[in-house]
């Protein structure tokens, strides 16, 4: 299943994909420094207490560049002459980053969760923040999963970056089916218990299953307890597509209309920017 083949039967989704790419195209124009890798072994005794890496000070990775590639694809996106409410919403944010001082430690603020800055739009520069430093993080996060040990995290929250998981996957067969919990922030995919709830960590017997028919393998995993889910990919090989979060956002509606609860921030809750059927949840 390619992403063409996906949007052929999603129509619906073809905004959010037009907006990816018009995003991806500005993100590749816009030079910056190469993310340094850090020294892995200063930051085990974070990891077995379960700090995640980037807010690990025994490593002490420096975003600020990322912050910087985010301020410029802001600008860049706020130059562009096409009518519409990005190029709009994306002036008013430049101008909102360039009222006070430290617009590149703003937005690393906004990547850690610090919600102290309130732009106009927040969801749209948490996805432009993200988009970029996810490109940028790329070479250290492929690093931290060829050195994490999986069976020392086991924890619900990503272990790269510390959000909450946006979907999951479950692969091989039983009994030895494995799930891995996926990050919509970073991308970074872990190991995580097959039944248990993330977000409550409630008793596996009120974990329940709502089948989507002709969704390629696509489900949605709920909590009785906390009324929490997880959209779940039941398969391997499709993973860019069907992990991408965005390229389900239809499941999200049909989880809150059956009064589910989506745990984790979605980049996609760009404040109405993308209007229509597929508008991205909270």
């Amino acid at each position: 299943m390619t992403r063409a083949e996906w949007l052929a039967k999603h129509a619906f989704l073809d905004p959010v994909a037009r907006l990816l790419d018009r995003v991806e195209d500005a993100v590749a124009g816009i030079d910056g420094p190469a993310a340094e890798l850090p020294r892995f072994d200063d930051y085990t005794a974070d990891y077995d207490s379960g700090v995640p890496l980037l807010r690990s000070a025994d490593v002490a990775l420096d975003l600020l560049p990322a912050g910087a590639m985010t301020c410029a694809l802001i600008d860049a996106l706020g130059r562009g002459t096409a009518p519409d409410q990005l190029t709009s919403d994306a002036r008013v944010l430049a101008a909102e980053m360039e009222s006070g001082t430290g617009a590149a430690q703003r937005v690393v603020d906004c990547l850690l969760g610090d919600d102290a800055f309130r732009p106009a739009s927040p969801g749209l520069l948490r996805f432009l923040a993200w988009t970029t430093t996810r490109r940028w993080l790329q070479p250290v996060l492929a690093a931290f999963a060829r050195w994490r040990n999986e069976d020392r995290w086991q924890r619900s929250q990503c272990p790269a970056c510390g959000a909450w998981p946006a979907m999951a996957q479950l692969v091989g067969v039983d009994p030895a089916r494995m799930r891995l919990l996926a990050c919509g922030c970073c991308g970074s995919r872990w190991r995580y218990r097959r039944t248990a709830c993330p977000f409550c960590e409630g008793d596996t017997h009120k974990v329940g299953i709502l089948a989507v028919d002709g969704e390629a393998g696509l489900r949605i995993d709920h909590c009785e307890a906390c009324r929490g889910y997880l959209k779940t990919y039941v398969g391997q090989g499709r993973e860019d597509v069907l992990l991408a979060d965005w390229t389900s956002l239809h499941l999200d509606v049909l989880a809150r209309d059956r009064g589910l609860v989506r745990m984790a921030a979605s980049l996609y809750d760009l404040d109405g920017l993308l209007g229509g059927p597929a508008q991205p949840m909270a």
